[in-house]
């Protein structure tokens, strides 16, 4: 959510951060807005005082001998008139708040600028991507040992979801153990076990509603099912004032995570690149606000430690405005290399919300003795996707015999096995 008041100030500034995301301005509409509900509010207070005022004129003309008819009739227009302002000025309210909600985040200054993923800007590179000499992708590795089954799934399920067997099975569980280890033991994440289900407040806290419903999977009981952790972990703080003192906090979850995928008819429909279900460890910080662009930093190099010790190559780009999320100011993706598709994919997205989903959260802080408060920070990344760092495992350390050797930093939680096979 925006602040009104800022956008009364700079109406400018708040067109040109549209203009930047690709957008046109929409300040004038909601100044509009804002300017007539104003209006109906004066009006409204206008007319109860003039009522209350009236009720005494009422009663002194009475008590004094003379004719209150005159002032009967105003004060039964008057009752007649307030609950059609009333009405108008919770209706220019809804509207105005429903605009609003639809309004993405405004970048950071630093965000490159540009109109899709083709201005995303590299900053850095980790490990060398390795030469496999007809490297195969993942399902086609995952399907000849006989450990990954589309068709069974498909059978229950439909498309875009996939059984795993024995070793991937374990695989799976060990990747997640293994990060979630590594956040709470070394990074000082706090793991959480949130709730899978959310009311739709969570979700407008956290900026999937309204304006991607279509990508939820909504149950019968008016529940929705969590695309990401981030939101129970984010929402951890809804309408919430906590001690400026105490922050950041910091929250690690792994969880199912369930998406429609609406929109990516066509896109990456062999194997598990994009899934109606899938896990992830998730991170989530809350933050004062002069903490947020550190803590930035930081967790997307917690997220970077994952790849480092299971010694598989990325890259980091920062996004343009025309390819970051809803709710984020500014966005770093982490791209990890498969030598099936030779190319980087997304692996890991860490981005900094500033108090865009606190003011829709109403998650504030406040400093000890003091009596002001202000909108906390909200940052998340994928620490990371479990099953995309599963992919990027089989065809990292795909062998030529089509077995995958299990990374050394992944074999204590495999019980010490070596080598995965058919």
């Amino acid at each position: 959510m925006h602040d009104l008041r800022a956008i009364r100030e700079n109406p400018e500034s708040f067109d040109r951060g549209l203009a930047r995301r690709g957008l046109e301005p929409m300040s004038p509409t909601v100044l509009d807005l804002d300017s007539r509900r104003r209006a109906a509010q004066t009006q409204l207070q206008e007319m109860q005082a003039r009522r209350n005022e009236a009720a005494k004129e009422i009663g002194l003309a009475k008590r004094e001998g003379r004719d209150a008819q005159p002032l009967m009739d105003e004060m039964a227009q008057l009752k007649e008139r307030l609950p059609q302002v009333e009405e108008e000025e919770k209706a220019l309210g809804a509207e105005l708040d429903r605009l609003l909600a639809t309004i993405p985040n405004l970048p950071a200054d630093d965000a490159p600028e540009g109109p899709d993923e083709t201005a995303n800007v590299e900053i850095r590179r980790w490990g060398e991507p390795k030469a496999i000499e007809n490297a195969k992708q993942h399902f086609e590795l995952g399907e000849a040992l006989g450990l990954m089954d589309f068709e069974a799934a498909s059978r229950m399920s439909g498309a875009r979801f996939t059984v795993l067997k024995g070793g991937l099975a374990r695989l799976e569980r060990a990747l997640a153990d293994f990060m979630l280890d590594i956040h709470t033991g070394e990074h000082g994440y706090t793991e959480i076990a949130p709730p899978l289900m959310v009311r739709d407040n969570a979700l407008f806290g956290t900026g999937q509603l309204p304006k991607f419903e279509e990508d939820l999977f909504r149950t019968g009981t008016d529940h929705y099912l969590i695309p990401t952790s981030e939101v129970p972990l984010t929402n951890l703080v809804n309408d919430q004032i906590v001690a400026t003192e105490e922050l950041p906090y910091r929250y690690t979850a792994l969880t199912p995570c369930f998406r429609a995928e609406a929109g990516s008819a066509g896109r990456d429909t062999r194997g598990m690149i994009r899934q109606h279900q899938f896990w992830k460890v998730e991170m989530v910080s809350i933050t004062a606000p002069d903490q947020s662009e550190a803590e930035h930093q930081r967790m997307t190099q917690c997220a970077e430690t994952i790849l480092q010790r299971l010694g598989l190559p990325y890259r980091v780009v920062t996004l343009c405005t025309g390819d970051m999320g809803f709710s984020a100011r500014k966005t770093y993706d982490i791209e990890v290399w498969l030598p099936g598709q030779n190319m980087y994919r997304e692996i890991s997205s860490c981005s900094n919300c500033g108090d865009f989903q606190a003011r829709r959260m109403k998650a504030r802080c406040r400093p000890k003795g003091e009596k002001q408060t202000q909108f906390v920070h909200t940052l998340n990344g994928s620490g990371v996707a479990v099953g995309r760092c599963l992919i990027a495992v089989l065809e990292n350390y795909q062998q030529p015999d089509g077995s995958i050797l299990v990374p050394e930093a992944l074999r204590p939680y495999m019980r010490g096995l070596e080598r995965i096979t058919a």
